[in-house]
């Protein structure tokens, strides 16, 4: 690598938008073979950078060269021609149609007279499969898949074209481990065929396993480039958000209260089943266990978005039904969902309307909504939760994922719920960030808040919560309190192994 010249570099490139300068003259390169990790705060760049790449922004300067040639991305088709592959975070898929149409979207093998030649579409497709070892074929229609199998989808679009360099944005957001794996075993493939691999993650653990250099961006600067082998966690942190990050939690100073909502004997079909927990008021409970523990079917059953098939949920002592979200919040339980796009947010919508949205009819001051109190509403959360926009005019789809996030994070907190259920609350985000998110919750907690917090991050789990409770398979292993827990009993309570099982 040390005498070959890169297949992709970019030189001094800037973008501006409206109020925001996205890109201020910064460079960056990928070698062949090399898997180059660029990170950054969110807001910090790598997707507008990125997008540059992609022919979706146009540069307002600066330059790109794959190998020794100037180019000039006008589009995505004319990107992929050039052999850049993009593996996105967020899904681009057509649910109706099949794998293998997703897959050669736009480029499906012809035979004579423009016809489909569906017999070569699906034995391209099964090839492509094979090397991912998937439970699914050609033929499968991709809304029926898991959000973790549309994402190898998306990864076998990354073996259909020559590629020079692969674009992978947080390509394990969705996936398990054996699924892991499987793509880890994919980019060194790509690496021994000299691809030249663009690797973006928060993930800290992945980016030491496997990539070769590391690059970071802040606030739209480039602040550097260091060999993986050379640094070190602190290091690269230090580099993203300019100052040491505080990793200690501070020991709980206040004493619980009630008992805000208690949960007995509930089931609902073959998801979960017989579940009993409590969580009282200036508590933490976080839930802790692999895909398909039951963990957000629980906490989507107490959002009314689910029939439980048995048992009972009590606030502060009461027993209740709860039929509908609208049931849920009027009760005081609210739910940031793991989808942040897809169930959390209107992308579409500016900040200040996504934060107001549940309470719209409490700020009308007659027929009209009253501004004044949403602005005011906006401002008092942006401030809070550190919400970087430049106004509550921007549309919270051209938000970075952590501030988007904080966005439905400061929309439940403005309606001051008995109960705050946060699922995957820092999926997608930055290092900077999930510390302020982790301390947040920490400091709701001394407010009185009962907080329930599905992660399937361990060193996130074991950070925020005073007690976990560890699932398998739908059911409750083991409840553990901080002085108990360790990495070995909560790992053994996940994997379906019982306390006595262990003595």
């Amino acid at each position: 690598m040390t005498n070959a010249k890169p297949v992709l570099r970019l030189e001094d490139i800037v973008k501006t938008f409206p109020g925001v300068r996205a890109l201020d003259g910064v460079s960056f390169s990928v070698m062949p073979g090399e898997v180059h990790a660029l990170m950054g705060e969110n807001g910090a760049g790598k997707s507008t950078l990125m997008k540059v790449l992609g022919g979706i922004h146009q540069p307002d300067g600066g330059t790109i060269y794959m190998g020794d040639t100037q180019v000039v991305m006008l589009g995505p088709l004319e990107a992929k021609s050039k052999g850049i592959v993009f593996i996105h975070q967020e899904l681009s898929l057509a649910e109706e149609l099949s794998v293998a149409e997703n897959i050669y979207l736009g480029e499906l093998p012809r035979k004579s007279l423009g016809r489909v030649d569906w017999g070569k579409l699906a034995d391209k497709t099964n090839a492509i499969l094979k090397k991912l070892n998937v439970p699914f074929d050609a033929w499968t229609r991709v809304g029926d898949l898991s959000i973790a199998n549309q994402q190898m989808v998306e990864i076998a679009r990354a073996l259909t074209v020559d590629a020079k360099a692969v674009i992978f944005d947080e390509p394990t957001a969705s996936l398990t481990d054996a699924e892991k794996v499987v793509l880890f075993d994919v980019i060194t493939d790509l690496q021994a065929d000299g691809v030249g691999i663009i690797y973006i993650s928060h993930r800290m653990e992945e980016i030491f396993k496997i990539t070769d250099r590391i690059s970071v961006l802040r606030d739209g600067q480039y602040q550097g480039t260091v060999a993986t082998a050379d640094t070190n966690e602190e290091s690269v942190t230090q580099m993203m958000i300019g100052r040491k990050l505080d990793l200690t939690r501070a020991a709980s100073t206040h004493e619980l209260g009630s008992v805000a909502l208690e949960v007995r004997g509930l089931s609902c079909g073959k998801l979960y089943r017989d579940v009993s927990f409590e969580v009282r008021r200036g508590e933490v409970v976080g839930f802790y266990g692999l895909v398909g523990a039951g963990r957000t079917e629980i906490a989507e059953t107490l959002f009314g978005l689910r029939d439980p098939s048995a048992g009972k949920i009590l606030l502060e002592g009461e027993e209740v039904r709860i039929s509908s979200p609208a049931d849920a919040i009027a009760r005081g339980i609210s739910l940031v969902p793991e989808d942040r796009k897809g169930q959390g947010l209107v992308l579409g919508m500016n900040c200040r309307d996504n934060m107001t949205l549940p309470q719209i009819d409490d700020l009308k001051a007659g027929p009209f909504v009253a501004e004044g109190a949403e602005i005011t509403i906006f401002d008092k959360y942006r401030e809070q939760l550190d919400i970087r926009t430049p106004g509550w005019k921007q549309l919270v789809g051209n938000l970075s994922g952590g501030n988007q996030q904080k966005i439905v994070i400061g929309k439940w907190l403005s309606m001051h719920p008995k109960v705050l259920i946060v699922d995957e609350p820092t999926r997608g985000i930055d290092v900077g960030s999930k510390s302020e998110i982790h301390k947040l919750l920490r400091e709701l907690a001394s407010q009185g808040y009962a907080v329930m917090v599905i992660s399937s991050e361990m060193p996130e789990v074991l950070h925020v919560s005073d007690r976990i409770v560890a699932m398998y398979s739908g059911q409750i292993m083991r409840t553990f309190t901080t002085e108990e827990v360790t990495e070995d009993n909560l790992i053994q309570a996940i994997s379906g192994i019982k306390a006595s099982q262990v003595a």
